[in-house]
């Protein structure tokens, strides 16, 4: 296939956003080098072939591309065909023509508890040992510490070998009790799942001779590393491989009441080019695709790796964060989200609180004063999501601050549930940058606060240490949750105790 090459020469103050969502923090790009490469690496997040300027401007292709902004110009390398357009003015128009274009809303919405109240993922606290009295106590243990009850995920390892998806009988003895218990608690239970298979699983032997699991270039079933070993891959361009997924999800909901699924791995680095794939010619995000569509006949759903999808009803978490205050920790959670609003994925949640990367988050290395900052950044993101127990590792002062921050977004939980019905029709964000909001008011590098819908402005604190921050405050009258009234624009100083996630909301 022929590559198509695009030139673009920057314009005057021009900014650009669009790519991958783990490059939030280099958005927007434009005043310096940056090079990406959208059919070799995704970043482990989502990504999509749109790139979108605060002057109008668009560029798209229905194939992953590379570009470049270097030297006052854009260029654009792919298969084509690369489809360039200007006149829409600002970056809300831009991706406005973009989304209802090239990834149209589907007018329906995730699960809305995911958005209502606080989600609780176990993985921090059992890791690769998850049990039935453990998922129980956790469960207990959020309510007695007046939290409200939201959705509650069973992470890796509640299953026998991968690609088995029935419960560890040794862990769960009555998994269909479990989930009773939950869903008298107040609870909706979420499974992690992924579409590997362990090779010496009976499994895979039974599943082998169906040719439903992906094909090395040899014609052989591939073996891929992944994080958790070597195993084979279920080929999810085969319509028998999608179906036998769906029957043993169905058969979970069925048997056991299950409510949804998290979908975790299907990274296109999973993948090889000359894979003899179901489909001939699947490319590696194709294949990443494919996985992502599997979540479409589950209204509670979560994934971490998407290509394309934008305007589909799935709920995108940003990828694994670590528990630190810069590079990638809480200071990548608002750019990365901006980013992920910017391509199309409006359903977003940020990591788990404190950092979902358990090897930098540990008791002997927790940093209390980032955890708080870390649940107040996330309280007003479309979703929220805790992992580690911020009862067992805080003390009562920053565990009140923690539970006041889960308790602002289910507060917040019914207006943060209309924008996403909302989105579901316009295609636009739920959490929207600065810039999108107010076009003109030089707020395209704002990467520390951001608009929740078109009238409540949030300022989370990311830097440690900080008791004050400065806020950009745009044109109008804006109140504040200390009872302040601002009048913008204006660049104000303001002062934000260890208790307080400054909001404003436009009069």
């Amino acid at each position: 296939m022929t590559n198509e090459e695009l030139v673009l020469e920057l314009l005057p103050d021009e900014y650009w956003w669009g790519g991958r969502t783990a490059d939030g923090r280099s958005m927007p790009y434009g005043s310096s080098l940056f090079i990406v490469d959208l059919a070799t690496d995704l970043g482990g997040n989502q990504a999509c072939p749109l790139l979108i300027s605060s002057k109008g401007r668009y560029v798209w292709s229905g194939e992953p591309f590379a570009f470049a902004f270097e030297r006052s110009h854009l260029k654009v390398i792919g298969p084509g065909p690369l489809i360039q357009g200007e006149g829409y003015e600002t970056l809300r128009g831009a991706y406005g023509y973009a989304s209802r274009t090239f990834f149209p809303p589907v007018p329906s919405i995730p699960e809305e508890l995911l958005f209502t109240a606080p989600q609780y993922n176990l993985w921090i606290e059992l890791l690769y040992e998850p049990t039935q009295e453990k998922v129980l106590q956790y469960a207990g243990d959020v309510l007695a510490h007046g939290m409200p009850p939201g959705v509650i995920m069973i992470d890796d390892n509640w299953h026998e070998p991968y690609g088995t998806w029935t419960f560890h009988s040794g862990r769960f003895p009555d998994p269909g009790r479990m989930v009773q218990e939950l869903h008298a608690m107040g609870f909706k239970v979420m499974l992690w799942v992924c579409p590997f298979v362990s090779p010496d699983s009976l499994t895979f032997r039974r599943l082998e001779p169906t040719g439903i699991l992906l094909k090395d270039r040899s014609g052989r079933t591939a073996i891929r590393k992944w994080w958790n070993g070597c195993s084979a891959v279920l080929d999810c361009t085969n319509p028998q491989a999608v179906r036998w997924i769906h029957e043993q999800l169905e058969a979970l909901q069925r048997d056991y009441g299950i409510d949804g699924f998290k979908f975790d791995a299907g990274d296109p680095e999973f993948y090889e080019p000359d894979d003899l794939s179901y489909v001939p010619g699947t490319t590696r995000n194709g294949h990443c695709e494919a996985w992502a569509r599997i979540g479409l006949s589950y209204p509670l759903n979560e994934y971490r790796a998407c290509w394309k999808l934008a305007g589909q009803p799935l709920a995108q978490r940003l990828k694994d964060k670590n528990h630190e205050w810069e590079g990638n920790g809480l200071d990548s959670l608002i750019p990365d989200g901006l980013a992920q609003g910017l391509l199309g994925y409006a359903y977003t949640c940020p990591d788990m609180i404190g950092g979902g990367q358990y090897e930098s988050f540990s008791v002997d290395r927790l940093d209390p004063e980032l955890f708080v900052r870390y649940a107040q950044c996330s309280a007003l993101f479309p979703m929220m999501q805790f992992s580690a127990a911020p009862w067992r590792v805080l003390d009562e002062e920053y565990l009140r601050y923690c539970i006041e921050a889960a308790r602002l977004h289910a507060r917040f939980g019914s207006e943060i549930r209309e924008l996403a019905k909302a989105a579901s029709v316009t295609g636009e964000p739920i959490l929207r940058h600065m810039a999108y909001e107010f076009p003109g008011e030089g707020m395209e590098a704002v990467q520390d606060q951001f608009m929740l819908g078109s009238t409540l402005l949030v300022a989370p604190v990311v830097t440690r240490g900080a008791r004050a921050r400065q806020v950009m405050f745009p044109a109008g009258t804006w109140a504040g949750d200390d009872g302040s009234v601002v009048v913008g624009p204006a660049n104000l100083l303001i002062d934000v105790p260890l208790g307080r996630l400054p909001w404003y909301r436009k009069q």
